[in-house]
């Protein structure tokens, strides 16, 4: 390489000569080696430096990622450092993911209304987007009273493509997430989207059913009181709940509507998904159509 050659011929001839010479500017010169000094910082940082930029992801996550995450988001960053320095190092300092807590089920199936068939049957790998959706309801505790959330996720990049967040727990909320979802999204009416919900009232309802039919969209509903029929919503709403609502008092629903909004959206753009080879949601769809032209343009 041209700036490998004159570093090391630097002592026989001016830096300026040789650029000349092999028609390259100097600024490049000094722009490449300033690049790798900083680089070479980066693989040799301290223990005190490492702790700095753990301790600066540990608050901007406000405590959502434990060790593997913590490593995966330094390498992001540009920093090569070993997970076991990692791991010893947050577990030196005590800094550690919240706890995982556990939390009421809002499901109302006792209803005679028609259950769809489980179509889904915990096939949560799904090869493209727009081919499952996962829906939801969970409860958020605020001085007002309750705030209750639905979600619609694609199964495919875990993303939330939809969601509501109203004082009630009607049908009113779900058909309102659904609604966002197929407006961000537009999927092809025969392309064979498949709705994956508890057997909740709501989602049993006529009104939701109907709007599935609108859609072209078939449901498909988990099994009596077996949570992990959905266990990708459950997963969504646990990490809402410990990484970011956990211990914090909402005085009004407003209040409460803002830090969730703010969660999933950090969530979609940011948050580093373990089953998406730690990369976010919207990153991980990003990559898989860039991956879809490549092929269509060979």
């Amino acid at each position: 390489m041209k700036y490998a050659f004159i570093q090391r011929h630097r002592r026989v001839w001016p830096i300026s000569v040789q650029c000349r010479v092999l028609q390259v500017s100097v600024a490049g010169y000094h722009e490449h080696f300033v690049r790798r000094s900083s680089n070479v910082q980066r693989r040799h940082l301290s223990d005190d430096a490492l702790l700095v930029h753990i301790k600066a992801i540990h608050a901007e996550t406000r405590g959502g990622y434990g060790w593997p995450r913590t490593w995966k988001e330094l390498l992001a960053r540009g920093i090569r450092v070993g997970k076991d320095r990692v791991q010893k190092l947050m577990q030196q300092h005590g800094i550690r993911a919240k706890g995982k807590r556990r939390f009421k089920v809002t499901t109302d199936s006792k209803h005679d209304l028609p259950i769809a068939s489980n179509l889904l049957n915990r096939a949560f790998t799904v090869a493209e987007p727009d081919r499952v959706w996962v829906g939801d309801i969970t409860y958020i505790a605020t001085d007002e009273g309750w705030l209750f959330l639905a979600v619609v996720i694609d199964l495919f990049s875990r993303q939330v493509v939809g969601w509501s967040l109203r004082q009630d727990m009607t049908r009113e909320l779900v058909i309102d997430a659904l609604r966002m979802a197929w407006f961000k999204r537009h999927p092809a009416k025969d392309a064979g989207l498949i709705f994956h919900s508890d057997r909740g009232s709501q989602y049993a309802s006529k009104d939701f059913r109907d709007m599935l039919a609108e859609y072209g969209i078939t449901a498909s509903m988990s099994r009596r009181g077996d949570c992990w029929d959905n266990a990708c919503s459950e997963t969504l709403f646990g990490s809402l709940k410990v990484e970011r609502l956990h211990g914090q008092r909402f005085k009004s629903r407003r209040q409460a509507k803002d830090e969730v909004v703010a969660w999933m959206l950090w969530y979609n753009r940011t948050r580093l998904h373990s089953t998406l080879a730690y990369v976010s949601p919207m990153q991980f769809e990003e990559n898989w159509l860039a991956g879809q032209a490549r092929q269509a343009s060979a």
